[in-house]
């Protein structure tokens, strides 16, 4: 079973907080003396220590002098920085809009060669076209109550930027559950036109689409958040609130784990293409 990463980002928190702490420990410091030197209240520092509230670069420079541990203090700021990031609410992501959104992830992109992905609950992004990409983005900013007012733009962006698939250097393995076919976005001329994508992309030599049925009879792993696995080196996890990126190894492995568990409960080729021929059936 995957770690969950909201936790992931919270025990990330956590190992800086629990440095800080040691810090002003071997300093001989108790929380208030320590609280007295930084210039703040004694409930920051239980705050700092406890990881309910994230130290500003400002204070961990500051807590490190404190305990006369200059020297560990941009190390400490780089580690506090990296946790942080691991966790981006989507509402921060999209104040641009959602067309920003799409082509932040281009330049990614074309420097990642193996993309492993698994979904869900709908279309991976790289698959997905205009019509459903805009029922779909139109969905979330509902949702969110965010202006949707860039939406055929944010739309166009991400069925450009799902162009890559076309370009040489890239490999693509992507699995998804049978339900995703189900699962329409959109009216059914456009469901139906993003079926019929899926028969298109699935047969390209570079992407290996592989569908997992619903009449799987033993599961050895569990239907799970949706996860896109880039190279060796980074896993984001897309949840209702936040996207987590995963970049620590041991954690990365644990990804790679499941996903290797869910491509191999997939079927590939003429069967795959049974089963969405059978969903564009089902829209009729």
């Amino acid at each position: 079973m995957p770690v969950s990463p909201s936790s992931s980002a919270q025990a990330a928190r956590q190992v800086v907080a629990l440095r800080l702490r040691d810090l002003r420990k071997s300093a001989g410091l108790t929380v208030v003396e320590l609280a007295n030197r930084c210039g703040w209240r004694h409930s920051k520092t239980s705050r700092i220590e406890n990881a309910v509230t994230a130290p500003s670069v400002k204070d961990i420079r500051a807590w490190a002098a404190a305990c006369d541990a200059v020297d560990q203090a941009e190390d400490l700021v780089v580690q506090s920085l990296n946790a942080e990031s691991m966790y981006k609410e989507w509402r921060h992501q999209v104040r641009r809009g959602m067309k920003q959104l799409q082509d932040s992830m281009v330049r990614f992109f074309h420097h990642t060669e193996l993309f492993r992905i698994y979904s869900s609950t709908m279309v991976p992004g790289l698959l997905q076209t205009e019509g459903y990409a805009s029922a779909l983005l139109s969905n979330i900013a509902d949702f969110r109550g965010i202006p949707f007012n860039d939406g055929a733009a944010a739309a166009a962006a991400r069925v450009e930027r799902s162009r890559i698939i076309h370009e040489p250097g890239h490999r693509f393995v992507m699995v998804i559950e049978e339900a995703v076919l189900y699962a329409q976005l959109g009216d059914g001329d456009a469901m139906a036109a993003q079926l019929g994508h899926l028969l298109t992309a699935g047969a390209l030599p570079q992407v290996s689409l592989g569908i997992i049925p619903m009449t799987t009879c033993e599961r050895r792993q569990w239907p799970v958040e949706t996860f896109h696995v880039y190279d060796d080196t980074l896993v984001s996890v897309e949840f209702l609130s936040a996207e987590v990126n995963i970049t620590q190894p041991s954690e990365i492995a644990v990804y790679l784990k499941a996903f290797e568990q869910l491509r191999g409960m997939a079927v590939y080729g003429a069967e795959a293409r049974t089963l969405i021929l059978k969903a564009i059936e089902a829209l009729h």
